[in-house]
């Protein structure tokens, strides 16, 4: 295909050079005069592994120009990246300035141009910029409909410094988001051949994605080093520690855990977490990021309070109340929490897990029960049927088997607040709130 590149930094001059190496033909588009006779030289601008060579290539068998010329780049292509910077304000926020820039730019190109074309933001930017901000500024300066008479993308980039060709030739996915299914195509095909499973999904989803797993990274980093500093405080080696640790492909480095869902429980996540920051602050080791997570775990028990209250209906049924589904497990269980503060509040709750028989407990698990909750038990009922006579409101507490077959015996007045996500409820239920999502 024809595409045009605008922002021949880091991203746009990898992605350019390796664009034109599988064989499209690229024209890179930027206001410096210097990047344009680098490219032109066949020199690459940045420093990367492997580029100096591709830039060269490209350049001498004609598959990559650069110009400063925004409107003859449009013209003559079929396909254009925006690539350009996204810095930091002092606030935090984004500076869109260069996305404005260009997003003008091609839309006044736009305007002179009646084959269809597909604009693709490759640039790191927050969800709802495209929709909020880069549309509209295409549709005004084009006289022109997105997703009609252009197409628009969203195609965020995977490349770490020093490893970007190698990453581009090889990513861990290919994730595209677009107004129509023609544009996602014409994207899709750049990297026909490219390893690695391919997304298609919405534009905002595509937008987050770069910052979920930029977030994930940062995490990991802070993880392990305080883990180390822990380590270096007993006289262990952190990193004999951390390899086993990444042995777990099953639950450590792997998708368990990562579902956006209620807060954690049970009898080891808090005790352990409590115990190695306590231990931590005994050896005057700091560690926020370990700090931080039970605060924020008790944040989502307010949030799931909250979603309730907000409600203002007094008769609440509570199905799956133990911390995990297929346990009998009530120590440390948040939903215990959110029925404590629900009872202190007034509401007239009913209760149904059909693991949780207190007479048939036995051991930690029932001396907990009987000390701490004891009052719980006079709120439980044998059935899923007595939760749904009574209630106004249903929380589904965990994953039980029975509830995913909930959907056709609710009343269309109750609603649902589900911490868990029953995709069948979800799908079918319109008085449906989940916590997350």
């Amino acid at each position: 295909m024809r595409v045009s590149i605008f922002g021949l930094g880091y991203v746009g001059a990898v992605s350019a050079a390796c664009l034109a190496d599988r064989g499209h033909m690229v024209i890179g588009v930027d206001p410096n005069a210097e990047k344009v006779e680098l490219i032109n030289a066949g020199r690459a601008p940045v420093v990367e592994a492997e580029l100096a060579d591709l830039t060269r290539r490209a350049v001498s068998t004609k598959r990559l120009r650069a110009t400063r010329d925004p409107v003859s780049a449009v013209l003559e292509t079929e396909v254009t990246f925006v690539c350009v910077p996204t810095p930091s304000q002092t606030n935090g926020n984004l500076d869109f300035r260069y996305v404005e820039r260009v997003c003008a730019e091609i839309g006044a190109a736009l305007r002179e141009k009646r084959d269809f074309h597909v604009v693709v933001v490759r640039s790191t930017v927050l969800p709802g910029t495209l929709k909020s901000l880069a549309i509209p500024i295409l549709e005004r300066a084009s006289g022109r409909r997105a997703g009609e008479d252009f197409g628009v993308g969203h195609n965020p980039e995977f490349l770490r410094e020093s490893t970007a060709v190698a990453d581009f030739r090889n990513p861990p996915k290919t994730v595209i988001g677009a107004t129509d299914s023609r544009s996602g195509d014409w994207v899709q095909s750049l990297y026909e051949g490219i390893p690695g499973p391919v997304i298609r999904c919405a534009i905002e989803v595509s937008e987050m994605v770069k910052y979920a797993d930029n977030s994930w990274h940062a995490t990991k980093i802070i993880f392990a080093n305080e883990i180390g500093k822990i380590c270096k405080s007993l006289g262990l080696d952190s990193h004999a520690v951390m390899d086993i640790f990444c042995k777990d492909a099953k639950l450590n480095l792997s998708p368990y855990y990562l579902k956006p869902g209620f807060a954690f429980g049970g009898s080891c996540l808090p005790k352990d977490l409590r115990a190695i920051t306590y231990h931590a602050r005994s050896h005057d080791v700091s560690t926020p990021l370990l700090n931080s997570l039970m605060f924020s775990n008790g944040e989502q028990i307010e949030q799931g309070i909250a979603m309730v209250l907000a409600a203002r209906r007094k008769k609440v049924g509570v199905l799956g109340f133990s911390f995990k589904a297929g346990t009998d497990d009530l120590r440390e269980s948040p939903l215990v929490e959110v029925i404590e503060r629900l009872i202190g509040k007034g509401f007239d709750l009913r209760l149904y897990d059909r693991n949780v028989n207190i007479a048939k407990l036995t051991g930690a698990n029932r001396e907990y029960i009987m000390k701490s909750i004891p009052h719980i038990e006079r709120l439980m009922v044998a059935s899923v049927e007595e939760v749904l006579e009574h209630a106004d409101v249903i929380v589904i507490g965990n994953r039980g088997d029975e509830f995913g077959e909930l959907a056709e015996r609710l009343r269309p007045d109750q609603l649902v607040i589900d911490f868990v996500r029953i995709r069948q409820i979800e799908e079918r239920h319109a008085n449906y709130a989940g916590i997350c999502w």
